[in-house]
Formats: structure tokens, C-alpha cells, sequence
């Protein structure tokens, strides 16, 4: 794995995105939630490329829910790992049993995803993990934003940091600023492979959907993604928020000081 120059542009992002939303804190441990997909594996690298010179020590422990999906196959995952020196935590589940097989869910998405992120949860708790990162990235915050839109007519998207009273653990979502083509680049250019995909409703979901919109919109739009997200960030949703040094930057540009 050798792609320094996209790994940077990530580092940049991720470090700001700690920073801004204070994500970690001396001597935590983290469990990285990876399902073996680019954003996961993304996150991964970023994180334990950031441990080398991120002035608050912390340690990662990557935990891999394995769903029993037919096909499924997470040696590529074992590979980066060991290649990464991370001892790789893998939890047997049955969540697709439960989700296919025994309630044969014609919308399966929010129960799979509900029983995934309890297992994960658990698994954290059980390496002595109290915060838990997520693979959710910038694109992934202005979609989930119009689904919540569109879906139940509400304004609403997980929050950059959020704490969870009832399991006392800490959700962070790392590549909140880092775009998905940036991701991509860096998988392709790092030669990492990824999991291939295997859940039978993949590509068949809203999310699917609001992304292609998005897509088309940004095409005729330049900017448009990232306009959604600064008003996100502006209107405070949900954790959002802008940090100081880009209020002052933002105030130093409408009073033209600002060359």
C-alpha cells in the first residue's frame, strides 16, 4: 500500500474533522467499525496512518461483524490488517438469517442495520473500546440529510460525535469531511482491495436513489453538495456545527480583510 500523496488529502480532512469536533482524547481506544467496503477500509488506513504523529495517543482496534452472508469473504480485510499490524476482531453473527431467512424483510435495511450496529456496540465494549469510529463520509451526511428530507419530512443526519447514555460508549464519524471520490482515489491508487460486495440489496435502496439524484443534480449544480453540507453546518443540525476558526475566516471575508 503505497499512495502518499491521496493519503495526505485524507489526513487533512480526517485531522479537521477530529479537531473541529474533538473527536478523541488522550489515551482512548477505538474500535473501527469494518465491513471490508472502501469507506471502512479508508477510515482504517487513516486512522492508524494518524496515530504516527496525532499529538493525543490512541489505539485502534478494528472489528469486523461477520453477517453470514452467503458469499461473503473477508480475507482481503485479514490481508490489510496484517499488513497494517492490527490484529483483526472478527464476531460471528446471524443477522442474516434473521434479516433473509426468518423474517424475510422486503425493506430489510433498517433492521439490518439496527441489529449490526448493536453487535457492534457489544463487540466494542467487549475489547474495552468506549468510543466506536464509523465509516460515514461527507457525501454520506448531505444524502442521509435529503432521505430524512424526502422520507418523513423531516431535517435530520447523524451527528459528527455522538454519545450513547444507555451503552455509555461515543460515536465518531472520522471522514465526515472527505468525499467519496477521494476515497475511491485512494483505494484505487493504494491497490487495496476491498470485500466484495454480497447483501442481496445492494444497489436496490433509497440511499441508492437520493445518491443518483444527487449525482445528476451536481452535474447541472457544481457545488451543490457542499453548499448542503455548509448549511448543515451553519443551521447547527444535529451536532453540526462551524468551528471557530471558520466563523472567524468567514467574518474576515465579509469585512474584506480577507485577500
Amino acid at each position: 500500500m503505497n499512495d502518499t500523496k491521496n493519503m495526505q488529502t485524507i489526513l487533512s480532512r480526517v485531522r479537521r474533522a477530529i479537531d473541529n469536533y474533538h473527536m478523541i482524547d488522550d489515551g482512548d481506544r477505538i474500535a473501527v467499525g469494518v465491513s471490508g467496503g472502501k469507506d471502512s477500509l479508508t477510515l482504517l488506513c487513516a486512522l492508524h496512518a494518524l496515530r504516527r504523529f496525532y499529538p493525543k495517543p490512541f489505539s485502534i482496534v478494528p472489528i469486523f461483524l461477520d453477517t453470514a452472508l452467503p458469499g461473503l469473504d473477508p480475507s482481503p480485510l485479514r490481508a490489510l490488517c496484517a499488513e497494517l499490524g492490527l490484529e483483526l476482531v472478527e464476531v460471528p453473527t446471524g443477522i442474516y438469517t434473521i434479516v433473509f431467512e426468518l423474517r424475510k424483510e422486503k425493506h430489510p435495511c433498517s433492521l439490518c442495520a439496527m441489529l449490526r450496529r448493536g453487535a457492534l456496540h457489544d463487540a466494542a465494549l467487549a475489547q474495552g473500546c468506549r468510543k466506536v469510529a464509523l465509516g460515514h463520509h461527507f457525501d454520506d451526511a448531505v444524502e442521509t440529510l435529503l432521505l430524512n428530507l424526502f422520507n418523513e419530512g423531516r431535517l435530520g443526519c447523524f451527528s459528527p460525535v455522538s454519545y450513547l447514555d444507555r451503552k455509555g460508549i461515543t460515536l465518531i464519524r472520522p471522514l465526515l469531511y472527505t468525499e467519496e471520490k477521494e476515497i475511491r482515489a485512494f483505494v484505487r491508487h493504494a491497490g487495496i482491495e476491498t470485500v466484495a460486495k454480497a447483501c442481496p440489496a445492494d444497489g436496490h435502496t433509497d440511499r441508492e436513489r437520493i445518491k443518483n439524484l444527487l449525482a445528476g443534480l451536481e452535474r447541472e449544480d457544481r457545488g451543490l453538495r457542499r453548499r448542503i453540507f455548509g448549511a448543515m453546518e451553519r443551521a447547527g443540525l444535529d451536532g453540526f456545527h462551524v468551528c471557530p476558526r471558520a466563523r472567524r475566516g468567514q467574518k474576515q471575508e465579509q469585512e474584506g480583510k480577507v485577500e
